[in-house]
């Protein structure tokens, strides 16, 4: 899913989206709360309307940019208190309140409030953030009218094995549509993520999608995927496309780089994207060189088809059984020596 923060998925249009195979995109609800504000999104008929985006829209419970952009909040059983990053303004927001915004905002699923713990965390604290993480979940499964949405719980419990097991164990119990491993890719290494990933999915039911937040590379997603996840959402692809890192089927390639100075081929020559049928490596180094502004479209937008062209990929393999060889094969190819 790709990230649209404040209601549009940047440098390219919901257009652009549909072309490259994106079916769902993800919005955020501490922003659009805070601008232009969930009010004003519902009374010009909801998210959809809003940016739109026919495609199913996804939105988070605002509970971790509350803990990642907020370092002066205040955490209490009810919820948290904490100053706008915008202005200083002071707000607050507890189960109750995420799920009232979301609802307002009319995404298609929408996720529980939860609190992420810090990395590295001792195991008071995250036994606590659990304690919380389940009692929200329960409000805002009592809080949630609308039928047409889907609520996700969010699994918590840091990296401790016992805690993340209770975490899903009480959630699962309340019989949520889906299920979120939050608390990831918050400065943990690769092993410890694929530990953790491995060690909550058993406790998770089959037949309802799995999601992982804020997750990430192209190896982070075929590791995942290989372990049971369904779902991911990452601001990689856009924001490295802005910075000139393009992702190709031999690994990331710098387009700053001067060999590609006057390099006519394309960016990837097994890519069908709007960018790479038209354009050369040569121009758009040309481009971001320049500083030109059509750069950043045409580069996020060849970052965001190989990674629909990953998941169909992905999917495909499950379908026919071959998701071993289909890992193999993907390693390999990015061992092979850069075009």
């Amino acid at each position: 899913m790709p990230v649209g923060t404040q209601a549009s998925v940047k440098a390219v249009s919901p257009e652009d989206l549909t072309e490259t195979g994106v079916q769902v995109i993800l919005a955020n609800t501490y922003h659009l709360y805070l601008r232009p504000g969930h009010p004003v999104i519902r009374r010009l008929g909801g998210l959809h309307r809003f940016m739109n985006w026919p495609g199913p829209i996804l939105t988070d419970s605002g509970g971790f940019q509350v803990y990642s952009l907020t370092p002066l909040r205040s955490l209490t059983e009810s919820g948290v208190t904490f100053r706008s990053h915008i202005d200083g303004s002071q707000h607050f927001i507890g189960p109750e309140e995420a799920v009232e915004i979301q609802e307002a905002l009319g995404a298609d699923i929408i996720m529980a409030f939860d609190e992420c713990a810090p990395y590295p965390c001792d195991y008071d604290y995250v036994e606590r953030s659990v304690r919380l993480t389940t009692s929200w979940a329960e409000r805002s499964l009592d809080r949630k009218q609308r039928e047409d949405q889907c609520l996700f719980g969010i699994v918590q419990g840091g990296m401790y094995r016992d805690l993340r097991e209770k975490s899903a164990r009480e959630l699962v119990a309340m019989g949520f549509e889906g299920y979120a491993l939050g608390g990831l890719s918050v400065g943990e290494d690769a092993d410890t993520r694929r530990r953790v990933i491995q060690e909550v999915i058993p406790f998770l039911p089959a037949d309802k999608p799995v999601y992982l937040m804020g997750v990430g590379t192209p190896e982070d997603i075929v590791e995942a995927v290989t372990l049971g996840v369904d779902m991911f959402d990452c601001v990689m692809p856009t924001r490295n496309a802005r910075n000139g890192t393009l992702f190709t089927s031999t690994g990331k390639m710098s387009i700053k780089n001067a060999r590609y100075a006057e390099d006519d081929r394309p960016i990837d020559e097994t890519c069908d994207c709007y960018t790479c049928t038209r354009y050369s490596r040569a121009y758009l180094r040309h481009l971001f060189m320049a500083k030109e502004i059509l750069v950043y479209r045409l580069n996020t937008i060849h970052n965001l088809a190989y990674y629909t062209r990953l998941m169909t990929q992905l999917r495909d393999a499950i379908r026919e059984d071959r998701l071993t060889e289909y890992r193999t094969t993907f390693y390999k190819r990015r061992a092979s020596p850069q075009a």
